[in-house]
C-alpha cells in the first residue's frame, strides 16, 4: 500500500468525514489566530457538511489525504475560468504534520493543473497564519495581493492572496 494517497470525496460519507476533521483542525489551529467565536462561525459557514455540499454543487471538488492508511487531511479546489486553480482548502491534522504531506498534496495539485491545462494555483491565507504562510512560501507561492473580506456576523477575513505559476 502506498504511504501517501489522495482520494476524491464523492460520497456523503466521505464529505461528512471531511467536515468532522475540519472541525477538529480548525478548533486546534485557528482558535489562537482568530478566536473561538470566529472559528465556530467559519466552520459552520465554510467547513460544515451542508457548506461542503453547497460548494460541491457550485463546482468545488474535495479530496481526502491518507498517509499510512489513515485519513489525515483534505483538499478543496475550484477550477477557475481563467485557467487558474483556486486552492480553497489544504489542511493536515496536527498529528500528521511534519511528514511533508503538504508538499505531497501540492505535487498532486500541480499534476492536476498540468492535466487540465491550468497555468497557476492561487489561494488566500490569513495574514497571521505564520506556519501556513511559511509552508506556502517554501512551496514557491508568492504574495500577489491582499484582501479584507466581510464574511458576515461582524467577521472579516484579512488575507494574503498567493499564487504559484505552473
Amino acid at each position: 500500500m502506498a504511504q501517501f494517497k489522495v482520494r476524491k470525496a464523492e460520497t456523503d460519507a466521505r464529505i461528512r468525514e471531511i467536515a468532522d476533521l475540519a472541525k477538529v483542525i480548525w478548533n486546534e489551529h485557528f482558535t489562537p489566530i482568530i478566536g473561538k467565536e470566529q472559528v465556530d462561525y467559519m466552520v459552520e459557514k465554510f467547513q460544515s457538511y451542508p457548506a461542503l455540499k453547497g460548494q460541491i454543487s457550485e463546482g468545488y471538488e474535495y479530496y481526502q489525504i491518507f498517509y499510512r492508511g489513515e485519513f489525515c487531511g483534505y483538499i478543496g479546489i475550484h477550477p477557475g475560468e481563467d485557467k487558474r486553480l483556486f486552492l480553497s482548502k489544504l489542511y493536515i491534522k496536527k498529528e500528521s504534520r511534519g511528514q511533508h504531506l503538504a508538499t505531497k498534496a501540492f505535487g498532486f495539485l500541480k499534476d492536476l493543473c498540468r492535466e487540465r491545462g491550468y497555468s497557476a494555483i492561487w489561494l488566500t491565507c490569513n495574514k497571521h497564519n505564520d506556519n501556513s504562510l511559511g509552508v506556502y512560501r517554501h512551496l514557491g507561492f508568492e504574495t500577489i495581493d491582499t484582501q479584507e473580506a466581510d464574511i458576515g456576523s461582524g467577521f472579516i477575513m484579512d488575507d494574503y492572496i498567493m499564487e504559484y505559476k505552473i
